[in-house]
């Protein structure tokens, strides 16, 4: 990438909004030398404990991390998790339109041993109890959606975004010529059409365009983009391969396909916030689709090669695109 300083010095004048499910990713980090007496698992002796902003919040981090400005909405409860969340986002100087209440922040921990994750435990509500309405967010949206270049929906199926949400937005951010993307999770339903961008996964696609895919056969491309566009209408769909690359796609039609720029994958934590978020800023900042996939690959090699939820800086994304 030639012109990589020069993508950089206009993303970092870029404001987005991302809306979608907030949560707080939490790290314990262990050594196991022995089996429990009480059970036939591995005792875990901490060594320390670290936290992070997940989900819609990791893809705001990454926008952060990358010099752009950003300002997120979704749900934080009134509790510890929901307290260190909010410092996790104002740390990066991130604006958050909040709604809370009495269900619990969502909150995913991992735990690790010698750099290993040995399992995750979930903690969260019921989808019906996360909301991101009322009339001052309403202000607030509407705000933030007059003062940004893009609206990033980041849905991980856990309630805030429902449809009255994201069609409200959608014709808001519509109206004022605003880049609309969204990273789907097709169990949600969600209602959506003639978005700019959707940038679902492999399993994700064959999902939204309801087609069944037999195992250890081709993956049908051409298929699954032509039945994107009709059902939903996007400009640009641009499908997660993993170790694979990305599959370029406009108008229904078949791009081209990038293969991954990843060296060395150690974690894939939250590279799909990376790439969403890499691809929606390169392409408010003029870019081309294959120019911000190219972009976007390698923010998300340099990632994956870091444990746990992480995000990419300028140095070291034009460090790894140097060394390639």
């Amino acid at each position: 990438m030639k012109d990589l300083p020069k993508l950089l010095k206009k993303i970092a004048g870029i404001r987005v909004l991302v809306v979608g499910d907030l949560m707080l990713d939490r790290y314990i980090w262990g050594d196991a030398t022995r089996i429990s007496p009480e059970a036939p698992v591995p005792v875990i002796d901490i060594a320390r404990e670290t936290c992070t902003a997940g989900g819609a919040g990791n893809v705001a981090l990454n926008i952060a991390a990358l010099g752009a400005r950003c300002t997120v909405a979704g749900y934080i409860g009134d509790d510890e998790p929901g307290r260190k969340l909010t410092a996790a986002l104002q740390e990066k100087k991130i604006a958050a339109i909040a709604s809370s209440g009495p269900a619990q922040t969502i909150m995913k921990t991992r735990v690790l041993v010698q750099h290993q994750q040995l399992c995750r435990i979930d903690r969260e509500s019921p989808p019906d109890s996360y909301r991101l309405d009322g009339p001052k967010i309403a202000r607030q949206l509407n705000t933030a959606i007059a003062t940004c270049d893009a609206v990033i929906f980041s849905d991980y199926a856990k309630g805030v975004l429902t449809e009255e949400l994201v069609t409200r937005v959608t014709a808001r951010a519509r109206e004022a010529g605003k880049f609309i993307a969204l990273d789907p999770k097709p169990k949600r339903k969600l209602a959506f059409h003639g978005l700019d961008l959707i940038t679902p996964n492999k399993r994700e696609s064959l999902q939204l365009a309801g087609i069944e895919w037999a195992p250890h056969t081709p993956f049908p491309a051409a298929e699954v983009c032509a039945r994107l566009h009709e059902l939903y209408g996007t400009r640009y769909l641009v499908i997660t391969l993993g170790e694979d690359g990305m599959l370029l796609s406009a108008s229904g039609k078949i791009l081209k396909t990038i293969p991954t720029a990843a060296r060395e994958v150690y974690d894939v934590s939250g590279a799909g916030d990376t790439a969403l978020a890499s691809l929606v800023l390169a392409l408010a900042a003029g870019a081309s689709l294959e120019t911000a996939a190219h972009f976007a690959n390698a923010a998300s090699g340099v990632v994956v090669g870091k444990l746990g939820t992480a995000t990419v800086t300028p140095k070291e994304l034009i460090d790894y695109v140097n060394h390639q």
